[in-house]
């Protein structure tokens, strides 16, 4: 038992992805009144809630992970940590950063942490992992709480905008997930996890990758339409959305489906981090000019 078996167990890799979020959320929010404190207080309080969350289901998925090749190596299954010590990390961290959310930012940014936390912790984690097809959409809200949390963090309310963080990153993770899924197959139908791919076929998950690119397509240009980002933003909100769904077009061809999965994968969080770059330096729309557009 090291310091890195405790890092390693709150998954630093989804962290740093949640980080991300959080930041594109905050600064989209802020429109250039940046409170330091307010952002760091939204960063740490969100990656310890999220780090929460990946303990818990580190501890909940132990028999799972024993049955996939690319988890049978983590942390709990190999016993490096105990289960008791695990658990008990696990509620600290999350108390930690439903606090200082709470303290520093605002309840309306805690209550959205706690939300984000029940529904992968417990629904997603604890039930419907196991048990659904459904799982990996309900699981999906969790992993758009961060982007919410960063812009409540300074709005203090849930606006258009929080609306639309939560409708265009929570159809991200669909697609993304299943592509997982696909090019993990095999670690998926050992585990007898009932994925989409698993359930009903790969077929049948393209079509549904096409349609959830699709809506995120036209999710992603909400914020500008709604007035809280810029054109810019839009420029790449609309490539890269268009390529992704080109690439998930791809698929119907592909003659190695685990390669295609892959690169809709790697694709995704290029995607996911443009856009939360973009809302995050080009937060400003001249209402006036779209109107010129349209007219």
């Amino acid at each position: 038992m090291s310091l890195k078996h405790f890092i390693q167990i709150t998954k630093p890799g989804i962290i740093f992805g949640n980080v991300l979020s959080v930041a594109g959320g905050f600064f989209l929010a802020s429109k250039g009144n940046i409170d330091f404190g307010v952002f760091l207080a939204a960063v740490i309080g969100t990656s310890l809630v999220v780090a929460s969350g990946c303990v818990f289901n580190n501890c909940i998925d132990r028999d799972i992970d024993q049955r996939m090749e690319r988890t049978r190596n983590r942390v709990l299954v190999q016993g490096l940590v105990s289960l008791k010590l695990a658990l008990l990390y696990a509620t600290l961290l999350g108390i930690a950063g439903v606090g200082l959310l709470y303290t520093e930012a605002n309840p309306l940014a805690a209550l959205f942490a706690v939300i984000g936390f029940v529904i992968y912790v417990g629904l997603y984690s604890l039930y419907l992992k196991r048990r659904s097809v459904h799982g990996t959409l309900v699981g999906s809200l969790s992993g758009a709480m961060p982007p919410v949390i960063g812009y409540c963090a300074v709005s203090n309310s849930f606006d258009f905008a929080a609306l639309t963080l939560l409708v265009m990153f929570s159809l991200w993770q669909m697609p993304h997930s299943y592509a997982i899924a696909i090019f993990r197959f095999n670690d998926y139908r050992a585990a007898k996890i009932p994925v989409l791919p698993v359930k009903r076929g790969i077929l049948v998950t393209k079509r549904h990758i096409m349609l959830y690119i699709l809506a995120f397509l036209v999710a992603t240009l909400m914020l500008t339409v709604g007035g809280y980002a810029g054109l810019n933003y839009l420029a790449v909100a609309a490539g890269m959305g268009m390529y992704w769904l080109y690439m998930a077009w791809k698929g119907y061809k592909a003659v190695d489906d685990t390669v295609w999965a892959r690169k809709l994968f790697v694709f995704s969080i290029f995607t996911i981090t443009a856009l939360s770059v973009m809302m995050s330096v080009d937060f400003q729309v001249t209402k006036e000019l779209l109107v010129t557009y349209a007219f």
